[in-house]
């Protein structure tokens, strides 16, 4: 077979090849536009909108449990388990005690009061953690800070703080 003796293009292949290309291109953004949505709209890299998902997820239903002045759920998803009561003596370094002393309604070292609503306003991966910035009942000054570990999906104070703005 020479140059001369190619076979005659088909123009229905070629058409068929490329409405293939165009919509496998076309479900992939909307497949990651959606991702991104769920997400939250993070302005982060691709590969860590699932932790932006997860972690701000288990700090708003921290904070839900603080509002509710559910002390035991909130501390079982601050620990990230449920069944803490079973084996408070693994979490001795922050005791059930300690932690309604900082989250409770008549908590003396909270600066925000009793925790009445949250507004979820940054989340932004630094290292192995998610540090969430909130609003704690509609304040505008000095938010509370939490990290999300991504592993171990435990809740801590972030030691990081990002200005949130005027």
């Amino acid at each position: 077979m020479t140059l001369l003796d190619a076979p005659k293009f088909d123009t229905a292949r070629d058409r068929r090849r490329r409405i293939t290309i165009y919509a496998s291109v076309a479900l992939f953004a909307v497949f990651v536009g959606g991702f991104w949505l769920a997400a939250g709209m993070p302005f982060d890299w691709p590969w860590t909108w699932n932790s932006h998902r997860v972690g701000t997820i288990a700090i708003d239903r921290f904070l839900r449990a603080v509002e509710k002045n559910d002390m035991k759920e909130a501390y079982g998803i601050w620990n990230h388990d449920k069944d803490w009561q079973q084996h408070p003596e693994k979490y001795s370094g922050y005791t059930f005690d300690r932690f309604q002393k900082d989250w409770g309604p008549n908590a003396e070292g909270n600066d925000y009061g009793v925790i009445q609503n949250h507004v979820l306003k940054m989340a932004h991966v630094y290292g192995n953690v998610l540090v969430v910035g909130i609003l704690i009942n509609g304040r505008k000054s000095k938010a509370l800070f939490l990290d999300f570990d991504r592993r171990t999906h435990v809740l801590g104070f972030s030691p990081v703080e990002y200005y949130l703005g005027p």
